[in-house]
């Protein structure tokens, strides 16, 4: 490591916060939770994400050559904000400058230690701080957009054989903030690193942002969310993704039921035992199909791919019930009821329709 720094460096300016090796737990950021930030692919993503509801506003820019940040490289920001939380709750000071080993983040987010995977994470460094954001969340009384990086700097220490001791990052102000306020984090499941799919980490997150442990759960419009995830899939496509998720039932501490309500789709989530504990479901070969003629309720023999569609067969009673509504815990929502067709009692939901409608703990 150089002996000295460029005064233009944050971190000649900062105090550092060094890591220790405890295991602290898991905690997710609430803003991150619930909007697009992250590309959901691991093929390079270079087109942006354009997100608004009412006055909420998240762009994300990629450079061509590195691509966006991927929700995968978010697991990197999760392990920042598990260490900063636990460190104050120790009394400890923290700071937005991180001085760590490798060895230590990819251990805490459940990955292998050979150089694959650290050349893997200097790639994740590099999205995340080529990866720019623009965003009004948290603006507070006037209006105003901030910009930034999910990482401002960061820098890797080799010995003379080549041998990494150590990495340096500083945190942006932005993200750091919303970390110390202790009412905008969560604690996620570390099963959560387990799912392999970046639309089934999403719906994770979305999950355990919303739904939380709400004994009724939550229920979203299916095109709505499609505009929170940010997916270049076309929605079509996406709601074939809900309803195979739904089929896996891959979540931690989370289970998934989809129902059409006044001809409007829906994805229930409930919380399991009113947990996040670890959850292992087999996955089911047979998929839902994105047909859906005159009678919706058909599941598809196709494979597991679940892009075509071929013998109907009736949807499992599981899928469809639906629970008595619950408005505990919903300070933040804008929340609307839709009515609920015959013989249906009403849960909380989200539509697009009238902008974001959020909720939960």
């Amino acid at each position: 490591m150089p002996s000295h720094r460029k005064s233009s460096s944050e971190r000649a300016h900062l105090d550092a916060f060094i890591v220790t090796g405890d295991d602290p737990g898991l905690r997710d950021q609430r803003d991150l939770m619930e909007r697009p930030f992250f590309s959901l692919s691991k093929s390079r993503r270079t087109k942006p994400i354009l997100y608004k509801a009412r006055d909420v506003e998240v762009q994300v820019y990629a450079v061509p050559e590195h691509g966006m940040a991927t929700i995968w490289d978010a697991d990197v920001l999760i392990w920042a904000a598990s260490q900063i939380v636990e460190a104050e709750n120790n009394g400890c000071r923290t700071s937005r400058f991180f001085r760590f080993t490798p060895y230590q983040l990819l251990t805490a987010i459940g990955r292998a230690r050979g150089a694959t995977e650290y050349r893997l994470l200097k790639s994740a460094l590099t999205r995340l701080q080529s990866t720019v954001v623009a965003t009004t969340i948290r603006h507070g009384e006037h209006w105003r957009r901030q910009q930034f990086s999910w990482i401002n700097e960061w820098e890797e220490m080799i010995t003379r054989s080549g041998r990494i001791e150590g990495m340096e990052f500083v945190l942006p102000e932005w993200f750091y903030r919303g970390v110390v306020d202790r009412s905008l984090v969560l604690t996620i499941d570390p099963a959560y690193f387990r799912l392999t799919g970046g639309i089934e980490r999403w719906l994770y997150r979305i999950a355990r942002k919303h739904a939380g442990h709400q004994p009724q759960g939550w229920s979203f419009e299916i095109p709505h969310l499609y505009a929170k995830s940010g997916s270049l899939a076309r929605v079509s496509d996406f709601a074939l993704d809900m309803r195979r998720i739904a089929v896996r039932q891959p979540l931690p501490g989370y289970t998934l039921r989809l129902e059409r309500v006044n001809g409007t789709e829906f994805l229930h989530i409930l919380p399991l035992a009113f947990s996040t504990a670890p959850v292992e479901k087999p996955v089911d070969a047979h998929v839902i199909s994105g047909a859906w003629p005159v009678n919706p309720h058909v599941i598809s023999g196709a494979p597991d791919t679940g892009y075509q569609a071929h013998e109907f067969r009736k949807i499992p009673d599981y899928m469809l019930r639906v629970r008595a509504l619950n408005l505990s815990n919903l300070k933040e929502s804008n929340l609307v009821v839709v009515r609920p067709v015959e013989n249906s009692t009403n849960v909380p939901r989200s539509s697009a329709k009238n902008g974001e409608r959020d909720g939960g703990k």
